[in-house]
């Protein structure tokens, strides 16, 4: 129990400590998976190892993403499937493979819709776009971004709302609609200037730099760049000044400073190698390329051309290739070689052709589908006219014969379609009602299922860790100080016995709080480890427990139910232990036909039950009784031992 509970603090401990480094937290990871904690929290561990080696290998990152995913599926875990699917993604969409990214996303996607998780469907949509805007996209970057968008203002998200903007604002900057672009950029800055978020305004600055330079005021330009590589200089943001000193480069060589130009570029180069961005090691490689052709140096023109037009037609970067295409033809032309220049142009203008005719096929065939669903409309307009104009002449041509059986069963007809009718709504109505119904107590559910989660992570971090610091302190107390003094001494045993005993309190609470049902399976694990412990604690005294052979272990109780059960239980054995002087404690489960039956006996000193003086851990076995609306009794004679009975109805 203690290696399990040292298990979890770990975890959590090691999820909150991102300012330490990446080999130390992989470590600790490693360290729980391999003190085999369940099923949940080895898939979060799982996940963990998968964004943490991101940046350190690829293979092994990927590895651990599909143990995630293989287990979450195996456990029927949901949650950690989706969380799965969205890491894979994410390292894929790092390595640039962005068909396989779309793919994982798109899984993820379907499952985040079954879980009802609108935040994790709107981050979802972000990542989509994103990969839309690097294929330059950006008609349907601009789709998925303005839907993640959406959401994030209804669920009130401030911070993912500014970044969302800024992605939109990016997108406008690809469809060349500056000032749209610079206009969202500048009060994104406002608002992260504001909320003191660094990162997030590094980045805008970034982007405003990038706006001003398409608007040929390079003055603003460069005072934006040098603002935003300050900041990420000052907090170590790698990717982002791997990104501002490639575009911050750019406009040195525009102002024909090729030393300063190329020294960025290389940096940026190396960074982004470091981060194994291989978008970004293209865009940089076929921008040091262009400088080296300015400086006439064409052999390391030629090793960076080559080298970014290579990876940008891995993974289909269309933006990217153009401009390879571009400088290959301009590098051909030093070296006049007008075949090789022609290739080149001819592939250039081919792609950039594609990428036009696509966009043209996609506008003609939106106009093609109104225009035939205009016809559609039409001829079914036309075919209506028909069939009224021959209702007419029969109705005509029969209005005298049958007017009387027409009147009759019209008036039957109407009457009929009345009473449907008005019985279809009546059922429309009740469903509606019983829908609206369930999806408040959903809602509710889920709302509680959150506050429980967030009470519980807050004891177990909070409250957990103070414990264990006090014990910490007792121990350094006790040898630190070599502290003689007897009385002391077992005050301070006392003392540090008393806080473990509230951890492992605590865990039990916990383990109850995150749970919305209990299973008699989950109370029956719980009981068996709490015998184990106390069987290990004692030597006088064996604790045994039973189940009845034949009782379903998927019976489920609400969490307050299985926690006072198991409470119950514990009160009982403890008090068997420490006053009974018991030899013998037996714990037994039984099912009866309202439900179940526990029995704890022991073979102790017992009491007289009308004497005894009622203290808190009879009232405290008594009260759950009560809460949980069981039956509760107390058989005891002085002598012959004591037995508790707990009757529990499903």
């Amino acid at each position: 129990m203690k290696k399990g509970l040292l298990a979890t603090l770990l975890f959590a401990f090691s999820l909150c400590c991102f300012s330490q480094d990446n080999s130390k937290i992989i470590d600790s990871l490693k360290h729980i998976i391999f003190n085999k904690p369940s099923d949940s929290i080895k898939i979060k561990a799982f996940s963990d190892l998968c964004w943490y080696y991101r940046n350190v290998s690829t293979d092994s990152a990927l590895n651990y993403g599909d143990k995630a995913l293989q287990l979450s599926k195996n456990t029927m875990n949901l949650s950690g499937e989706a969380q799965a699917y969205n890491d894979i993604g994410i390292i894929h969409y790092g390595l640039a493979d962005y068909d396989s990214a779309i793919k994982s996303y798109q899984k993820a996607l379907d499952i985040r819709f079954k879980l009802k998780d609108s935040l994790g469907v709107a981050a979802l949509y972000n990542k989509i776009g994103l990969v839309h805007q690097n294929t330059f996209k950006m008609d349907s970057a601009l789709f998925y971004a303005t839907k993640a968008l959406r959401v994030y203002e209804d669920k009130n998200r401030p911070r993912y709302v500014a970044l969302i903007k800024n992605n939109i604002a990016n997108i406008y900057k690809g469809l060349k609609q500056y000032d749209k672009a610079l206009h969202l950029h500048l009060d994104m800055a406002r608002v992260n200037e504001n909320n003191k978020d660094f990162l997030a305004l590094t980045k805008s600055y970034n982007n405003i730099a990038n706006a001003y330079l398409f608007l040929n005021d390079t003055v603003k330009s460069v005072d934006f760049y040098q603002k935003s590589i300050d900041l990420a200089e000052t907090y170590n943001y790698k990717r982002e000044l791997a990104a501002l000193y490639n575009n911050y480069g750019n406009v040195l060589l525009g102002q024909k400073q090729y030393d300063k130009a190329v020294d960025l570029n290389t940096r940026s180069l190396k960074l982004r190698e470091e981060l194994k961005d291989n978008f970004g090691v293209s865009s940089t490689s076929l921008h040091l390329a262009g400088l080296y052709l300015n400086l006439k140096d064409l052999p390391k023109a030629k090793g960076y051309l080559y080298s970014g037009m290579r990876l940008a037609e891995s993974f289909d970067g269309n933006e990217l290739k153009l401009d390879a295409y571009d400088k290959m033809s301009s590098y051909y032309a030093y070296q006049l070689k007008p075949d090789s220049v022609i290739y080149y142009k001819e592939l250039f203008k081919a792609l950039k052709d594609t990428i036009f005719s696509k966009q043209v096929i996609k506008e003609v065939a939106e106009v093609q589908e109104k225009y035939n669903t205009a016809e559609r409309e039409k001829k079914i307009l036309s075919q209506r006219a028909d069939i009224a104009e021959k209702e007419l002449d029969i109705n005509k041509k029969n209005t005298q014969l049958l007017g009387l059986v027409l009147a009759i069963i019209l008036l039957s007809s109407l009457a009929y379609l009345i009473y449907y009718q008005q019985q279809l709504k009546n059922k429309r109505l009740k469903k509606e009602s019983e829908l609206k119904e369930a999806l408040v107590k959903i809602e509710t559910q889920n709302r509680l299922q959150e506050q429980r989660l967030n009470i519980s992570r807050d004891l177990h971090d909070n409250i957990g860790a103070q414990l264990t610091f006090v014990i910490s302190s007792i121990e350094n107390l006790q040898y630190g100080f070599k502290i003689k003094d007897y009385k002391v001494t077992e005050k301070l045993k006392r003392i540090s016995d008393f806080t473990r005993e509230t951890i492992h309190e605590l865990r039990d609470t916990i383990w109850a709080m995150n749970k919305n049902d209990i299973t008699l399976e989950d109370l029956q694990i719980r009981i068996s480890n709490f015998v184990k412990k106390a069987n290990a604690y004692s030597e006088k005294t064996k604790f045994e427990f039973r189940v009845e052979e034949g009782l379903k272990s998927d019976i489920k109780f609400s969490s307050v139910t299985g926690m006072s059960i198991y409470r119950v239980i514990q009160e009982a054995t403890n008090n068997a232990f420490k006053y009974a002087e018991a030899k013998k404690v037996s714990v037994k489960i039984n099912q009866v036909s309202t439900g179940i039956l526990v029995n704890i006996e022991d073979d102790g000193k017992g009491f007289d039950t009308e004497l005894v003086i009622k203290g808190n851990g009879l009232n405290n076995m008594r009260k759950r009784a009560e809460i949980i609306e069981a039956d509760f009794k107390i058989e005891s004679e002085a002598n012959k031992g004591t037995r508790v009975i707990l009757a529990v109805s499903l």
